[in-house]
This record gives C-alpha cells, structure tokens and sequence, in this order.
C-alpha cells in the first residue's frame, strides 16, 4: 500500500494472518528508504534516501521476542542510474507505487529471537 512502512506492513499482514514464524520476499518501488550498516554491539550506522528506489531484493523473516512479532530483513535498492545499495532494513521505508509480499509460513519451526551480549543484537533462538 502506498506510503506504508515495510517493517510495520510485514508485522500488520504477520498479525492478521496469525503467522508468527515466517520467510518472506518483498519487490517494488520506494519513495524513501532507510537502510542500516552494522558497526557491532547492536548499533548500526543509517543510510537515508529521499528519492524513489526500486527494491532489487528483499529477504527476511518474522519471529517472535518478548511475545511480539518482529521482522528481521536485509534489502538491495537500485536507483534511477541503477546504482545499487543494500543493508538492513529499518523503520522508514516508505512504499512509493506498490510492494509486493509473499510470505511462507513455517509451521513446524517456531521462531524466536533473545538476546546475545556478544553482538548486542536479539538473534535467533533455535
């Protein structure tokens, strides 16, 4: 949907779908984005565009911390000289003319995500 976030989007349609534990894709276009390096221990540096971006590939998975569903994805965006970017997406990626999601259920693997000292991320407890 137009100018909707795609971390909140992928956690709304997770929610109306009851899917806690999930992989999905996302393709099409952005009009802003907000992606992010990791530089250790949980901080990650924020690389912004305010232009429209075409979403190459968009790669990740919801699981639930603390008993909420969360997202976990990494994203390649070209622009119009089709230079490409990519990082870890995060709050702020605002869909431009459409966003198209597919999200496979994992029914016998249950996801969840703790914290780790080491990196300072919330990682995958098997």
């Amino acid at each position: 949907m137009p100018e909707e976030d795609i971390v909140k989007g992928t956690i709304r349609t997770a929610m109306e779908a009851r899917v806690d534990s999930s992989v999905f894709s996302i393709i099409g276009t952005l009009r802003k984005a907000r992606l992010g390096f990791f530089l250790g221990k949980g901080q990650y540096k924020p690389i912004e565009f305010n232009e429209s971006l075409e979403i190459v590939s968009l790669v990740g998975n919801t699981s639930k911390k603390d008993g909420e569903v969360t997202v976990h994805a990494h994203m390649v965006v070209a622009d119009s000289e089709g230079k490409a970017y990519g990082g870890h997406v995060m709050d702020g990626c605002l869909i431009d003319a459409t966003g198209e999601l597919v999200m496979i259920e994992l029914q016998d693997i249950q996801l969840r995500r703790k914290p780790d000292v080491a990196t300072g991320l919330n990682l995958l407890d098997l």
